[in-house]
């Protein structure tokens, strides 16, 4: 029997790539920046204006785009309300995803392999 041309095989389903992880040195700069405008008694509120769209657009593309979007609105969100700055969510996340991802994260692991 003939095949005919619109019964082709199906395409492999593509490859699912992994984004990388970011580091945790990243993460707490991000949140060491976030922290600083505490630093600046009256204008501190005024910069997190300013701050808050960037730390969600570095939070969305460090942490890919499911996890990274719902944690940037969050991070939004952090950084707008006046005493939330405290919150380390960077950090968090990528306390959540090391934990996850890690087979056995606290287990002794040698220094010499």
């Amino acid at each position: 029997m003939k095949k005919l041309p619109f019964f082709r095989k199906a395409s492999p389903a593509p490859l699912k790539v992994e984004q990388a992880m970011p580091s945790l040195a990243t993460c707490l700069l991000m949140d060491v920046i976030g922290y600083a405008t505490y630093a600046v008694p009256f204008f501190g509120e005024f910069l997190d204006l300013l701050w808050a769209p960037i730390s969600a657009v570095i939070f969305w593309k460090l942490f890919g785009f499911r996890k990274g979007l719902l944690g940037g609105m969050f991070s939004f969100v952090e950084e707008l309300m006046p005493g939330l700055d405290f919150i380390p969510t960077f950090t968090i996340n990528w306390a959540i995803l090391y934990f996850r991802k890690a087979k056995n994260p606290l287990a002794v692991r040698p220094l010499v392999r």
